[in-house]
């Protein structure tokens, strides 16, 4: 029979066994936990019976992420089109003779994608007179007013007969020089600058500004009123017969708006003339402003003026065309999910 004492010695050695046994297991599961190459799976069994814990290889599905970003293709960017490139390729077949110098700038109204060619300053001559009226509208919005019926009649005359009277005295009306200025800086033109005294045609700008200025037309994005815009564009729809000329050139019908300018500089003895307008082709839209100076006769200023038009507008319709470098917001925000 053990005594009392050896008896206590193994019911210790008993107890401390399954202590023991737990730590090693604990320990194991903490390594293979870690190792993050397998999960531990407890089951729970009823009431009174033991809980056992089976450690197996486990492989983790992939998640909703994951499987969402596989999904997602990866967008094809277009091949980035430089348009400016492209206009001075086109302008490059039209030809420049003698003194002759030409800039032209094209706008898509549809997609906002411009290309100019050429930054040199040039003599508005007559194309002022849209600068002109345009400042006289934005005067009288900012006055709260409206134009008066010798205003009216006066901005009837200056745009659709190019009437030089008519233009001085709205000339005047805003202010010359100082007015219009004021009135470009309001609408974002950067290049212009009015004529000395009365000699508005003289105001010196670039194509890049015209086009500026025809935004501020044809655009909804735009310091005039949509009233005042729809007054000009209305006027410049109805110029004489034998002014149709220049950007309208462009166009596939009579789908334009136009002012022309020419004007036989004393000093050279050779024409300054120049186009802007809006024209349109297979109907889509497009602003076009065309300049030139050194032309030995109006004639062949015109024809200059509408042969650089047709080649800036080619710059979109032309069968080769592509559309223009960026890729979308929307293939960016695919793109990006895809990483």
């Amino acid at each position: 029979m053990e005594s009392s004492r050896a008896a206590r010695r193994r019911v210790r050695r008993s107890s401390r066994r399954p202590l023991t046994y737990t730590a090693l297991a604990c320990v194991a599961v903490v390594g293979i936990m870690a190792a993050g190459t397998v999960y531990v799976k407890a089951q729970a069994h009823s009431a009174g019976r033991s809980v056992s814990s089976a450690v197996t290889p486990s492989v983790s599905p992939p998640s909703a992420t994951a499987t969402e970003e596989a999904a997602v293709a990866e967008p094809v960017a277009k091949p980035v089109v430089d348009l400016d490139e492209r206009l001075a390729d086109a302008m490059a077949s039209v030809g420049v003779t003698g003194e002759q110098k030409v800039s032209a700038a094209v706008l898509d109204l549809e997609s906002g994608d411009s290309a100019v060619h050429g930054d040199g300053a040039f003599d508005t001559a007559s194309i002022v007179k849209v600068d002109i009226l345009a400042a006289l509208l934005l005067r009288h919005q900012e006055a709260g007013t409206r134009l008066s019926a010798r205003e009216k009649a006066y901005a009837t005359t200056m745009i659709e007969n190019s009437d030089n009277a008519s233009a001085s005295a709205l000339w005047d009306a805003i202010g010359r020089a100082a007015g219009l200025d004021a009135a470009n800086e309001t609408f974002g033109l950067t290049g212009t600058a009015g004529g000395d005294g009365a000699l508005w045609g003289l105001t010196l700008t670039t194509a890049a500004d015209q086009l500026t200025l025809l935004q501020q037309v044809f655009g909804d994005d735009s310091k005039l009123s949509e009233a005042s815009r729809s007054y000009l564009q209305g006027l410049m729809g109805r110029i004489e017969a034998d002014q149709q000329w220049g950007v309208s050139a462009a166009a596939d019908g009579s789908g334009w708006a136009l002012k022309n300018g020419w004007l036989p500089r004393s000093t050279t003895g050779l024409w300054d003339v120049n186009s802007i307008g809006r024209v349109s082709v297979d109907g889509r839209a497009y602003l076009v402003a065309v300049l030139s100076n050194g032309n030995s006769t109006q004639a062949k200023g015109i024809s200059l003026v509408e042969a650089a038009a047709k080649a800036a507008v080619s710059v979109f319709t032309a069968e080769d065309a592509s559309a223009p470098a960026s890729v979308s917001a929307s293939a960016n925000a695919a793109s990006a999910a895809a990483r």
